[in-house]
């Protein structure tokens, strides 16, 4: 029996539900999540795998214009993936008429020769006569191989959106063993599971302000409890009081949030010690976003 294997990517406006598809498929919050548009700020790399093939998943950033040094670094991610991969997925969401954004993407899309299918995400919340109108919208821009409607929060079709990228990556070797589920270092998804608390926690433009360094993981000598020392960085001193909140209320969610997550992604007890400085502009200097792992 031959062996399939492919990498796939997925593209699409901020906040369409691209971390929520990877992290249903993989079965683990690898990607976070939030409803805040512009959550994904690196390439996560996913992996897939069955019996008889394996699907590398590439979550990118959200295709947006770019207002600073970091939005230009997400944009370029997100283009970048486009030229690694077998098949592209295209993600779009219930919103009844293809916007503007959409058909940015579609049309630099189509001088791409890689294969593509578009996944039309939270059927959920539409009726299936609806679903059947935004589909007719997309065939017409003649670009897709293949459209999917699925619903990422409840798993409808996911198994047939698999299906389908498997009757189109190539023949191919397993690229990492059957049980590794992502590329990513602990110490990233730590911090990026300490940003997703935050920005559930946060006002509306304090959010994409926020980068989070991990300054220390530690096993304690019993090696019953794992001590990880976080700082979270904002760009204005006024933001500082915001995130920590009155009488440190706000920052103590987030740390008592993140210290579940991570809990179950370590399998052990941890000490989460989590302190917040200011560091203005710094989604502008270029130093300061690679040193935040943007690079």
């Amino acid at each position: 029996m031959s062996y399939k294997s492919g990498f796939v990517t997925i593209v699409g406006r901020p906040n369409v539900g691209k971390s929520t598809l990877i992290n249903k498929i993989i079965g683990e919050k690898i990607a976070i999540m939030s409803n805040k548009p512009q959550t994904t700020r690196n390439k996560i790399q996913c992996v897939y795998t069955e019996d008889d093939f394996q699907i590398v998943f590439l979550d990118t950033p959200g295709i947006h214009k770019p207002k600073n040094k970091l939005g230009k670094y997400m944009t370029n991610v997100a283009w970048d993936a486009l030229k690694e991969v077998d098949v592209i997925i295209f993600m779009t969401d219930e919103d009844s008429s293809v916007g503007k954004g959409d058909d940015y993407i579609i049309n630099q899309l189509a001088h791409i020769n890689t294969p593509k299918v578009l996944v039309l995400n939270k059927i959920d919340r539409l009726k299936k006569d609806k679903i059947v109108d935004i589909v007719k919208q997309f065939e017409a821009y003649n670009v897709f191989d293949n459209i999917v409607p699925i619903s990422s929060l409840n798993g409808k079709n996911i198994n047939n959106l698999i299906e389908v990228l498997k009757e189109i990556i190539p023949e191919g070797p397993q690229y990492f063993p059957k049980d590794m589920i992502t590329d990513q270092p602990e110490r990233l998804i730590i911090g990026e599971i300490i940003r997703e608390k935050a920005l559930h926690y946060l006002d509306q433009e304090i959010p994409h302000g926020i980068a989070v360094d991990i300054n220390k993981i530690e096993k304690r000598k019993d090696g019953e409890i794992i001590d990880i020392l976080a700082t979270i960085y904002c760009e204005r001193d006024s933001h500082k009081g915001i995130i920590i909140g009155k009488n440190g209320r706000k920052l103590k969610g987030i740390g008592k949030s993140a210290r579940i997550d991570i809990e179950r992604l370590l399998g052990s007890k941890i000490y989460l010690d989590l302190w917040v400085k200011v560091s203005k502009n710094w989604r502008d200097k270029e130093n300061i976003v690679k040193r935040m792992g943007y690079k």
